[in-house]
């Protein structure tokens, strides 16, 4: 009977102990809660102090609220949303946070689920503005500054693209903007958030074929200006040849004016020698000349009206027609004898 009783005791000492006996990690916050209210001040919240390790509180009356101390995650759900430019985009987000004030988070969330919930709609809010108020090139971009991916024949045209590849803030920015209007509003809840980012942004079906003409515009614009700046080089380019051909034609010809000039000085020397050296000479070079002069006059069927004084008829005059002339045989002949 006594064992019975020993044990019935041990059995009670051992429940009471258990219920008064609760262990606190250090990665969490623990309120001790007496008909819901909170009883003392959390164990484990301050950070200077380390209070993780063995606790007691009064058993059956009293629950243990454990509260995680760590930063935690939250990963709200992919949502359509369109751009300032009428794009409809799937955005998707993630957060980091922590509770930063225990008590305000307990007595108006209790549990994670609750906060979970509670960014879920003010985080959303803040991406659906942020999103609303911003072209898709601003979502798109990482930040300020940064320049397409282009090989280098393109660099110096891409810099020159007009309004394409200019941005205003940038996805960073736009993350930034998110999180400076989500932190106020959490903060009434107890809640820290840390950080905001991007995680996806998808395209639609239409949203894409417009983000490929955006990208041919580009290109065709770079095009372009390739074929406009290649059509300047060219005419830059014909123009000098055009100018360089004019001068040396010209030089040619002046060339070969001095060349005949000083030909025909020399001829002239020539003949002017020729003619001094003998009056033979003369006379036989003035009825040369005189030869082709009726060569190049009197074609078939010409009519020449002359002058009984006039020069070229002279050689005519002075022929005899009743005399024989002589074939070329008789005049060697002649000469001969």
């Amino acid at each position: 009977m006594k064992a019975i009783i020993t044990a019935i005791i041990a059995a009670m000492v051992l429940i009471i102990a258990s219920g008064s006996l609760f262990t606190v990690h250090e990665t969490e916050q623990v309120f001790v809660t007496q008909f819901g209210k909170i009883v003392g001040t959390p164990i484990n919240s301050d950070p200077a102090k380390n209070e993780a390790g063995l606790h007691f509180k009064a058993p059956f009356i009293q629950q243990i609220n454990r509260i995680d101390k760590r930063v935690l995650e939250w990963d709200g759900p992919a949502t359509e949303m369109p751009t300032r430019d009428k794009l409809y985009i799937t955005v998707d987000c993630f957060a980091r946070w922590r509770i930063a004030n225990p008590r305000v988070y307990f007595e108006k969330l209790r549990d994670e689920r609750s906060a979970q919930s509670r960014l879920d709609d003010i985080i959303g809010s803040e991406t659906r503005n942020v999103i609303a108020s911003n072209d898709l090139i601003e979502v798109i971009r990482n930040e300020v500054g940064r320049k397409p991916m282009v090989d280098a024949a393109l660099a110096e045209a891409s810099d020159q693209l007009s309004k394409l590849a200019n941005i205003r803030t940038g996805r960073m920015a736009l993350s930034q903007q998110i999180l400076k209007a989500s932190q106020p509003k959490v903060l009434g809840w107890g809640i820290e958030l840390i950080d905001i980012r991007f995680k996806r942004i998808n395209y639609k079906s239409d949203v894409i074929a417009k983000i490929y003409e955006r990208m041919a515009s580009e290109r065709l614009q770079i095009a372009d200006r390739f074929r406009s700046e290649g059509a300047g080089e060219a005419a830059k380019i014909l123009g000098r040849r055009d100018r360089d051909l004019l001068q040396i034609e010209s030089e040619a010809y002046r060339r070969e004016q001095e060349i005949r000039g000083k030909a025909d000085a020399e001829a002239t020397g020539i003949y002017a020698q020729a003619y001094n050296s003998s009056p033979l000479a003369a006379d036989f070079y003035q009825f040369m000349k005189t030869l082709e002069t009726y060569q190049k006059a009197l074609q078939k069927d010409t009519t020449l009206v002359l002058s009984s004084d006039s020069e070229i008829f002279r050689l005519m005059k002075s022929i005899d027609p009743k005399k024989k002339v002589k074939t070329p045989t008789e005049t060697d002949a002649s000469l001969g004898d």
